[in-house]
């Protein structure tokens, strides 16, 4: 069975997508829309801004939701998933490519989250950092046990969990981890606390945005980031979605269920190779490739 997988925030990088602004007549249309929708040329900071230009929350997230959703349809006849999953951001390119949410109201609501998490960033200053090397179990003890906001926001692999949450509490857990063994403990260049407590402002405005836009039934299940399910019905999909912006992303266990209802192999859609690491070190036996027109 063929999983197809849409990353998120991080795997951006100047110039991408121009390859598919050049070659393909369906990819430049959308491109153009999504220049139209949004207000600004996304298209020139894509194609020919910088790392910093990109790094912006509500260029990053547009722009990398650009670049996998077009790539999907440039796939044409040859996307055919089984069964999709999407890592934070890439759950709406995933429901994008999967038939749940047209291609304006998906871009819309990127938008529209990313605008709304930057506004909470600025409201509560706020980091992420990565946690190499331990258990998951004690992370999320360890965080449970410091004062102060801080809480697993990713579990990406096994022994790779990214935890969010305030300043103070994020310095307090990195040091608590490292004295209880954690190979590495590293700050992370983020705008804020994504996937945390102090993103509910940005979960608030989200869920309106969601209330008020059509979701049809996905052309196949679409494992969520908050309970790593498969779903098809999309009022559990909405539901799953306005969630995940205060909810951890249980990427690992994501992975580990696909692969346990029948995934054999893997496309991933978008910018980077991101998520083909990480499917590396949550099993190794399945393969992987990078989604190419």
């Amino acid at each position: 069975m063929k999983a197809y997988l849409f990353p998120g925030q991080g795997a951006q990088y100047p110039g991408m997508g121009k390859d598919l602004y050049d070659s393909l007549p369906e990819a430049r249309e959308l491109f153009e829309s999504a220049n139209r929708i949004l207000g600004f040329r996304i298209t020139d900071l894509m194609f020919e801004g910088t790392d910093e230009d990109l790094r912006q929350t509500q260029v990053t997230q547009p722009a990398v939701f650009l670049h996998s959703v077009i790539l999907a349809r440039g796939l044409k006849d040859r996307f055919q998933p089984d069964m999709v999953a999407g890592h934070s951001l890439g759950e709406f390119s995933a429901l994008v490519a999967a038939g749940a949410l047209n291609f304006e109201d998906g871009l819309q609501l990127v938008s529209q989250r990313a605008m709304a998490m930057q506004k909470a960033c600025e409201a509560a200053p706020s980091t992420m950092a990565a946690i190499m090397g331990l258990e998951d179990a004690l992370v999320e003890k360890t965080c449970r046990e410091i004062s102060g906001v801080v809480v697993p926001a990713n579990f990406n692999s096994p022994g790779q969990v990214v935890i969010s949450g305030s300043i103070e509490g994020v310095k307090k857990a990195i040091e608590k981890l490292t004295e209880l063994g954690a190979r590495r403990a590293i700050s992370l260049k983020v705008g804020g606390a994504f996937h945390s407590p102090l993103m509910e402002p940005a979960r608030a405005e989200l869920e309106k945005a969601i209330n008020k836009t059509g979701f049809r039934a996905p052309v196949c299940p679409v494992y969520q980031n908050v309970n790593a399910l498969p779903s098809t019905d999309p009022e559990i999909i909405r539901k799953n979605l306005v969630a995940q912006l205060t909810s951890p992303v249980r990427w690992t266990q994501t992975i580990e269920n696909m692969i346990g209802d029948g995934a054999t192999s893997f496309t991933e859609v978008g910018p980077g190779n991101v998520l083909q690491g990480l499917l590396k070190k949550i099993n190794r036996d399945i393969p992987s490739e990078s989604a190419a027109i």
